[in-house]
């Protein structure tokens, strides 16, 4: 840990010198003389006097240097047959035109723009055109429900909403136009114009309000990139889990730019023109960072996929992608490795595909259990590689450097801190718990750019909902403990912790187990009232296409093995088979939303629900249960 160690050891004692260092790696119009502002703590600020521009940095900059022919973006959709290349200097050229589109519409710095799109070229330049202006983005996912795109709308207050006529998941196509259009019947703020980009596979009725993307672009005169304050917010980012009140992320210009740029180069070992594939959605905050601004940022080629991991048209659709563009790394789910897994456990559909260039796979956004690493770095021959981060952070809060000092892998853990993030594991007065004992992960502050500044309209609720519990940290949310050699490992939600018979057990320890035994895909492992311990665990598990044991069979090895390897007060005693786990549309498991049910009580699913046909169908069957 040489490189690293010094490194990370420089990044908390010397922030201003590291992230000064990192910063040269941008183009500024102003270069900024004081890295940290903390003139305003809680709410540091980073590089307040510096001014530059995001988009210009993504795209002008590359062209300027001589780079204009290097691809910039691969658009790959299944779902509609087509596949679409664009240049650094052609996707300048939509951007800035779209720009032109937008300022016609009275868009300019500081007013707000909000993306409800699917998967498509058009999303990007959007982004990028609002980055141009300094306008604020807030990207919505494509196909949420009118009421929770209602609700984002009244919260930003965009002078402009820009969408599609529909989107396509799977075999089905969503008309997106009668969703958004409901949206603004409840929304009490109405933006001036909506831009739809009209798809092919559905044409939308237009209202006189309402522009086509290609006139308004076949009209349009190109904009140029607006000088804006390091300070000066890019995008808000709703978060997933919200109920109520949407709760919106703002993420910076300047420390935004300067994280990302380093993280592409240390963290994921990107570098100018490889190609590089982060399979999720833009609506996601892994679609902003790394489909968007992290790759063009540093001149690699990025991915833009329009499908998914199975069903489009089969478990093989990531190697074809992989082989067919060159794909040094991708970074993805763990969820979509075992929705793979699960249909084609021996990677038989890999067959064909020339993974020659692939180099890496990087997986976040839900724990990766040790048996998914085993099966990915077993089928695939590269590193697996764990990292750590939420939608406030927007960038890794633990990871394996791979382009500074590539370490060895723990199966369970996502490694180590990232620079700025001085990582504590805290008891429940505050107090640091010692290597190998569990606690709440929190983050002395200050947070390292291109983090969270504060809650879109709120810095009341900022404060109130992260830096209250423990004055002076971040509040994760996760509980975890590091062990000897400071790798971190992350077991869960804090209210995912069992509390049985006074001892304290983590979900994530129970779930490591469970998701080991051969014939099982995915599992989730949550907390039921008990009259007699408090609370026992509960295990759902969706098995293998190819799993061969009986139900109760099946549970009396699962229940053996927990017994084994936690012990006999872990008191799992039922194992429950299903189809399907119910998930966010980014993958996360709705533990919380299934916890309510077993304990007999109203669950409210999120906005962001994948399939709530699926909670649905628990919630009937636990009820039919407790009947019998």
């Amino acid at each position: 840990m040489g490189v690293y160690s010094e490194r990370y050891r420089r990044s908390i004692t010397d922030p201003e010198g590291f992230w000064g260092d990192a910063a040269k790696a941008l183009t500024w119009y102003e270069e900024p003389a004081r890295v940290l502002d903390d003139t305003r703590a809680p709410f540091y600020r980073w590089f307040s006097d510096g001014s530059l521009n995001t988009c210009h940095n993504a795209l002008d900059r590359h062209v300027a240097a001589g780079h204009g022919d290097r691809t910039a973006l691969i658009h790959d959709s299944p779902v509609t047959g087509t596949r679409a290349a664009y240049s650094y200097a052609g996707l300048q050229r939509l951007t800035a035109r779209f720009a032109g589109v937008l300022r016609g519409l009275g868009v300019g710095r500081g007013d707000r723009v909000v993306l409800y799109m699917p998967m498509i070229p058009e999303a990007v330049v959007a982004m990028l055109a609002c980055a141009r202006l300094g306008a604020v983005h807030s990207v919505v996912f494509g196909g949420f429900a009118p009421r929770e795109l209602a609700l984002r709308i009244d919260d930003a207050r965009p002078k402009v909403v820009v969408s599609a006529s529909c989107g396509i998941e799977g075999t089905r196509v969503i008309p997106y136009k009668p969703l958004l259009d409901q949206a603004l019947l409840l929304a009490r703020s109405v933006p001036d114009a909506s831009v739809i980009v009209q798809r092919p596979e559905l044409h939308a009725e237009l209202s006189p309000r309402d522009l086509d993307w290609d006139d308004a672009m076949a009209s349009a005169a190109p904009a140029d990139c607006v000088p804006l304050a390091a300070t000066d917010p890019l995008y808000i980012l709703y978060t997933s889990g919200t109920t109520g009140r949407p709760k919106g992320v703002v993420r910076d210009n300047g420390g935004h730019a300067v994280a990302l740029t380093w993280s592409m180069a240390h963290v994921y070992d990107i570098g100018p023109g490889d190609v590089w594939w982060a399979a999720s959605d833009v609506g996601w905050v892994v679609g902003h960072s790394y489909i968007v601004y992290a790759p063009l940022l540093a001149g690699a080629t990025t991915v833009l996929y329009e499908g998914k991991p199975v069903g489009t048209p089969d478990a093989g659709a990531f190697w074809r992608v992989i082989a067919e563009h060159g794909v040094k790394a991708l970074l993805t789910a763990p969820t979509a490795l075992r929705a793979i897994k699960k249909l084609d456990p021996h990677a038989e559909l890999m067959a064909g595909h020339d993974l020659t260039r692939f180099r890496c796979l990087f997986l976040a956004g839900e724990r990766l259990d040790p048996d998914t690493y085993d099966w990915a770095r077993s089928v695939l021959g590269v590193p697996v590689i764990d990292n750590w981060w939420q939608t406030e952070t927007g960038w890794p809060i633990a990871a394996n450097p791979r382009g500074l000092e590539p370490m060895p892998v723990k199966p369970g853990s996502p490694t180590v801190p990232m620079p700025g993030y001085d990582l504590r594991i805290l008891d429940a007065e505050g107090r640091e718990r010692p290597a190998g004992e569990e606690g709440a992960i929190a983050l002395r502050l200050p947070l390292p750019p291109g983090t969270l500044t504060t809650l879109w309209g709120d810095d009341d609720r900022y404060v109130d909902s992260y830096l209250s519990r423990f004055p002076g940290h971040y509040l994760t949310g996760d509980g975890g403990y590091r062990d000897e050699d400071g790798y971190v490992f992350v077991m869960g939600r804090m209210d995912d912790v069992i509390n049985i018979a006074g001892h304290r057990l983590s979900t994530g320890a129970m779930e490591e187990v469970v998701a080991a035994h051969p014939d099982v895909a995915e599992c989730a492992v949550i907390a039921v009232y008990d009259a007699l311990k408090g609370e026992v665990p509960r295990a759902f598990v969706v098995l293998k296409a190819t799993a061969t044991r009986d139900a109760a069979e099946l549970e009396a090895e699962i229940l053996r093995s927990v017994r084994d390897r936690i012990g006999p007060i872990a008191a799992l005693r039922d194992v429950t088979v299903v189809a399907a786990l119910p998930k966010t549309r980014s993958g996360k498991i709705l533990r919380a939303s299934m916890r309510d049910i077993a304990n007999g009580r109203d669950a409210t699913p999120p906005a962001t629900i994948d399939d709530p046909a699926v909670l649905e169908t628990l919630r009937l069957a636990l009820r039919k249960e407790n009947r019998s």
